[in-house]
């Protein structure tokens, strides 16, 4: 059987009720949406099912803008932050 391995993507990310909102979440579908309260749970429609994500979850904007959320371990075991960029607000 043949492997395969996956293609290095760059995502954005920030971890739920850790860093600060940045201005792509909440996306911008609905512009009188209020932003999410930090602290809580947070539901999120993504392009399958609605997810919730829980502080300290990790909310990652994938490369088709598709936003969804990620536990903690997981994102530790498949992402690895790219030194020298700057993240940005």
């Amino acid at each position: 059987m043949a492997q395969y391995r996956k293609k290095p993507v760059v995502i954005e990310a920030f971890r739920w009720s850790y860093d600060p909102l940045p201005d792509w979440f909440p996306p911008p579908d609905d512009p009188n949406k209020e932003p999410p309260i930090e602290g809580i749970s947070l539901k999120i429609a993504t392009l399958e099912v609605i997810m919730t994500a829980f502080p300290g979850d990790w909310i990652i904007k994938g490369v088709k803008g598709e936003i969804y959320p990620c536990k903690h371990d997981i994102f530790e075991a498949t992402y690895e932050k790219i030194p020298g960029l700057i993240s940005r607000p």
